[in-house]
């Protein structure tokens, strides 16, 4: 898909469908896109997650797995899902190479939509710069409200979000409330009203800035627990 596609598409087919093939023709061109080692956020929402006693862990938007690869072999039990079939493929292929078939289960899901979940079934929910994709407002928050239905007293959600101080806030195709579209890729930057206004009714533990990649990309990541 080239870089103008998704802008001729949009009015047609909405925002949403139209990331979500873009992902599926980027998954499709560079198979294992972000490589084997685990990001820094999942390395640290691992001891988040042991110390809180998590044994299975949720990841949205798992894309082809370099995390949810590192959460099962530090012993967690992975249902990573992810809207792009593609992407999964890939886990489900690099899983059973590494003989990890029997702790990664890969469900196609679309977070706009409730989690096929009961709730309070799940230990610890991880999630690196998918809240931050192409949703709206009010999509951010009927997802963590989900995640919170989900969890466990006492859970713990990590997660990861470009904020407004990214070098490509601003920049690009403007899709209204803070949703910025470069190079075909469509973010939701993040004020920090918005992530204290999804801390309502957790316990917010951190908001820690860092940096990612070669812009380099500025994010926060966010741990906060279910209260009891």
């Amino acid at each position: 898909m080239s870089e103008h596609e998704p802008r001729k598409q949009a009015p047609e087919a909405g925002l949403a469908a139209v990331q979500r093939e873009h992902w599926q023709h980027t998954y499709a061109e560079h198979p294992g896109m972000y490589g084997e080692v685990p990001s820094e956020p999942a390395v640290h929402a691992t001891a988040v997650f042991r110390a809180a006693g998590a044994r299975e862990v949720l990841e949205l938007g798992a894309g082809h797995g370099r995390d949810a690869l590192h959460f099962a072999r530090a012993g967690f039990t992975v249902l990573a899902t992810d809207f792009s079939p593609v992407g999964l493929d890939q886990l489900r292929a690099a899983a059973g190479a590494r003989g990890l078939a029997g702790r990664v289960t890969a469900m196609v899901h679309d977070v706009r939509e409730p989690l096929p979940l009961a709730d309070a079934s799940v230990d610890a929910v991880f999630a690196h710069m998918l809240l931050c994709m192409a949703l709206s407002t009010e999509e951010i928050h009927a997802l963590v409200a989900e995640v919170r239905r989900v969890l466990r007293p006492g859970g713990a959600f990590v997660y990861t979000v470009r904020h407004t101080g990214d070098a490509h806030y601003g920049a690009g195709i403007a899709h209204g409330d803070d949703i910025w579209e470069h190079g075909g890729f469509a973010v939701h930057f993040f004020s920090r009203d918005l992530v204290d206004s999804l801390a309502r009714g957790w316990r917010l533990q951190e908001v820690h800035a860092f940096e990612e990649g070669d812009l380099p990309r500025r994010l926060w990541r966010v741990a906060q627990t279910a209260a009891e």
